[in-house]
């Protein structure tokens, strides 16, 4: 028996076209769930659709909050209200703090953490008129611990675990939920290319680049996207209309 506890649920994942959130959009699918993606790159969304990880795409900037409510309303017009919204699109910036301008930190707060309200602005009324809605930011480790050398992107998910926590005391009587998940690094094209500047930087060879990113896993691997996937799949459901305001760690016991 297929297991369908989504079945009826409009979700709307950010930064869905790759990675962490196409992981998670291809989940919601299989949940049940309609799914829209959005991101910056159509071709990357139009193959999450042709491939059955999406069932529409929408092009928009996160950061750009009409941009983001063009975006809402046309995935709105297609499947109707967003029940499920997972800000997963994010980026991160690397460089001593002494070199990180004050343009890495606008840049880093303006993806990570306003890719999260305006978001959440955007679906939020919708989903309180109606009773219901689960909001989910994909955060990071990063905003829980500190990380040398990523001060600026530190700084920006240590914000969004703050968000969380404050909106879903704001929301907690609504039948709206609002939760983080924060994985550790992962196995995506994102800690690949990461990986590709360690090993330029320091002419390391892969797997001692690998181990360097791990060392901090005390399972000493990268995670799985569908791991993480999984946990938003849970937190969408009906079995965690409890757990709100909360930061889901999905890093192997680092934390």
């Amino acid at each position: 028996m297929i297991m369908t506890p989504l079945k009826g649920r409009h979700a709307l994942v950010t930064g869905g076209g790759r990675g962490i959130g196409r992981a998670i959009a291809a989940s919601l699918v299989k949940a049940g769930a309609t799914v829209t993606v959005v991101g910056r790159s159509a071709a990357s969304l139009e193959q999450a659709v042709a491939l059955g990880d999406a069932h529409a795409a929408t092009v928009a900037d996160v950061t750009d909050l009409q941009a983001v409510q063009r975006a809402v309303q046309a995935a709105v017009d297609r499947h109707g209200p967003v029940d499920l919204m997972i800000a997963n699109a994010g980026s991160a910036a690397s460089a001593p703090f002494l070199k990180s301008d004050p343009d890495m930190f606008r840049r880093m707060l303006d993806v990570n953490l306003l890719g999260v309200t305006t978001m959440a602005q955007a679906v939020l009324g919708s989903m309180t008129e109606r009773g219901f809605g689960r909001i989910v930011a994909v955060a990071s480790t990063a905003g829980l611990k500190g990380y040398p050398y990523v001060s600026a992107y530190c700084a920006a998910k240590h914000a969004v675990i703050g968000f969380v926590r404050a909106l879903a005391l704001e929301t907690a009587k609504t039948g709206v939920t609002v939760n983080a998940v924060c994985p550790g690094f992962s196995d995506t094209d994102l800690v690949a290319e990461s990986l590709d500047r360690i090993m330029a930087k320091t002419n390391r060879t892969r797997d001692e680049a690998l181990a360097e990113l791990v060392k901090h896993n005390p399972q000493g691997r990268l995670i799985d996207p569908a791991e993480i996937a999984d946990a938003v799949v849970w937190l969408c459901g009906e079995s965690a209309r409890s757990v709100t305001g909360q930061a889901i760690v999905v890093a192997g016991g680092e934390l």
